[in-house]
């Protein structure tokens, strides 16, 4: 008898005027879009439900992706000449990186060939399974250099979960936390579900992002619905990533 107080809602029904700050819609760069058609179908599924802001963030990881500020802008590039010829003008893209701390990424930070999401704030992420060998070192060096470190989702990190001390202790260190929106459901299961719900009550989320390499996780993403009091959890972060990104 009480359902009336526990309905779920929509999540893309509070993401209108929303800035998507990490996601794979450049076209044929990583493991996201691959090719210009699959961008802008990405694209428009966005804008169906008023998000037309985008800071791209393909992946920097050796060995796999090795992209770098040329790759990147010719990626863009590619995009936004098709956008211009199908007349598709309300869309904003900046570009930007995820990168990996992997063996190379202090050689990338000191030679300043990263690909920060605005001035100050570089997006970061490690192996699911293990945390990477330098990492605090990274984190340190990053610091140094004048940026804010984001960890992308952190809750997507299987030797982290049921660890909120561990999180408490690398935002200690500075490190800024990016939830992805697909966590608020089921898309990469229960467990990852569980500690996202458990950093927001934590208090741990600093911005949220939809993380999005394809139409199926888009598709996805659509049909999320939670509950009033994550909600209210997420709106403040929702809001903090426009204000500090847009």
């Amino acid at each position: 008898m009480f359902h009336i107080f526990s309905k779920k809602k929509f999540l893309i029904d509070y993401l209108d005027g929303y800035v998507d700050m990490h996601n794979h819609i450049l076209p044929g760069i990583d493991d996201g879009a691959k090719t210009v058609e699959d961008s802008i179908a990405l694209l428009k599924g966005f804008s169906e439900f008023g998000v037309t802001k985008f800071i791209a963030t393909p992946h920097i990881m050796h060995n796999y992706y090795p992209n770098n500020s040329m790759t990147i802008n010719c990626s863009l590039a590619i995009l936004q000449n098709e956008l211009k010829k199908s007349n598709l003008c309300d869309f904003s893209i900046r570009i930007a990186a995820e990168h990996m701390i992997d063996s190379n990424f202090e050689d990338v930070l000191t030679a300043n060939e990263i690909m920060p999401l605005n001035e100050n704030h570089l997006l970061v992420e490690m192996s699911y399974l293990q945390a990477s060998i330098n990492f605090d070192d990274a984190i340190i060096k990053v610091a140094s250099k004048g940026y804010f470190p984001i960890l992308a989702h952190p809750e997507r990190y299987g030797f982290l979960h049921n660890r909120i001390r561990k999180h408490e202790e690398y935002k200690q260190q500075g490190i800024l936390y990016q939830m992805n929106l697909l966590s608020l459901g089921d898309f990469y299961g229960k467990e990852v579900n569980k500690t996202a719900l458990k950093l927001l009550d934590a208090g741990l989320i600093n911005f949220i992002a939809s993380d999005v390499h394809n139409l199926r996780q888009l598709n996805s993403l659509k049909n999320i619905t939670v509950s009033k009091k994550t909600i209210d959890q997420i709106i403040p972060i929702i809001n903090n990533t426009i204000d500090v990104f847009y």
